[in-house]
């Protein structure tokens, strides 16, 4: 079968290669800055450049992009992106209903297809990764720049006549939006436009603001050290570092975030009652910090998963294996290695529940978080 180019569109940089139809990578990732606030012309070329790059010397029937936002396969447009836009007095004027199909065919040669980078992650995980492929329901949260899900069905876990593995897209094909499902109301506000959403919480800038205003308010950490004065410094590795160093402070702050994460992810589990769910994304390098609760007898240190499932769900045992390995590509992350964690649960009425989280190790410099 013939080999497509996946690209990921992130709002640092895009990143390209050649693939088989077995995921398998054919060609080295090409990786350049995505322009993402200079507008659509300036990203899609850098797109293209990217496409030409990873390309030379091979043959490829068709370019898959992944985007954060509601992109339109039917029509070839990205109908909302908060990543991408033109930054004017301050203000991101992000991009609506642009045409991306037909320019980047024009400049390629090759035909397009347009996905959401969650739901592309989300697929991808399914059919490469801890999905094996025959999962009944599959969600998965990304963790970054901002957070996205996906949520992957097969046939058996639908009533009425369908043929699968089926993407969860929503009626306006922009749905899924995981990120968005609100944990506080009346909360922070958020790209999603609306307050109090999970991404509010839990994405990248959100987890670094918790820190500084802890910090700002004179709370003794080592995270003070990692500054040097300088609180626009801290990242979340940072944050991740001193807690495994005791730091009172990092630890708190991923105890804070992982009780919305646990919210969230309970709630989910309810709605779609999944056997996988995969939480990847930078974010969820936090490991133990951001998934246990800390504290306690081993037997009620269980996944978050487990702490936010309600009744008549909550009747669950946990029992941890340490099935890390190694991946060349699970998902949308089509240019890292991803060890893995697998939490198994047991829930009454003999239904398993298998919560998956990755911790991302880059092959090449300058990657982006997963939106």
């Amino acid at each position: 079968m013939t080999s497509v180019v996946g690209v990921d569109l992130g709002g640092t940089n895009v990143r390209a290669a050649v693939f088989s139809s077995r995921g398998e990578r054919l060609s080295p990732v090409s990786s350049r800055p995505s322009h993402a606030e200079l507008g659509a012309n300036e990203t899609l070329a850098a797109v293209a450049e990217s496409v030409e790059e990873c390309t030379k010397g091979r043959k490829a029937g068709r370019i898959g992009l992944a985007i954060p936002g509601h992109a339109d396969d039917v029509a070839g447009v990205v109908r909302w992106s908060p990543n991408f836009g033109v930054r004017k007095d301050g203000v991101l004027h992000y991009w609506k209903n642009v045409q991306v199909r037909k320019p980047l065919e024009r400049m390629t040669g090759l035909p397009v297809t347009l996905a959401n980078d969650a739901n592309a992650a989300a697929i991808g995980e399914y059919r490469f990764g801890t999905g094996n492929g025959n999962a009944s329901c599959l969600v998965m949260l990304t963790l970054g720049t901002g957070i996205g899900g996906g949520v992957v069905l097969s046939p058996k876990s639908v009533q009425g006549k369908a043929s699968g593995p089926l993407v969860l897209v929503g009626g306006n094909m922009g749905g899924a939006e995981l990120g968005h499902v609100m944990v506080q109301r009346g909360g922070l506000d958020s790209s999603a436009g609306i307050y109090g959403t999970l991404e509010a919480y839990c994405q990248r800038d959100a987890i670094i603001a918790r820190a500084q205003h802890k910090l700002v308010r004179g709370r003794t950490s080592l995270l003070n050290d990692v500054a040097e004065a300088d609180l626009g410094r801290l990242t979340p590795e940072h944050i991740t570092r001193a807690a495994n160093r005791g730091d009172e402070v990092a630890q708190e702050v991923w105890r804070e975030i992982g009780g919305y994460l646990g919210a969230a992810v309970g709630s989910l589990i309810n709605v779609f009652a999944p056997d996988v769910f995969a939480i990847g994304g930078q974010i969820s390098g936090a490991g133990k910090w951001l998934f246990e609760p800390q504290g306690g007898s081993p037997e009620r240190r269980c996944a978050i998963a487990v702490q936010g499932l309600p009744h008549p769900q909550g009747q669950a045992r946990l029992r941890r294996r340490d099935d890390r390995g190694r991946r060349g590509r699970i998902g949308g992350e089509m240019n890292k290695e991803l060890s893995f964690e697998r939490t198994e649960v047991e829930i009454e009425g003999g239904r398993t529940l298998y919560l998956y989280t990755f911790e991302e190790e880059s092959l090449e410099a300058g990657d982006d978080d997963p939106a």
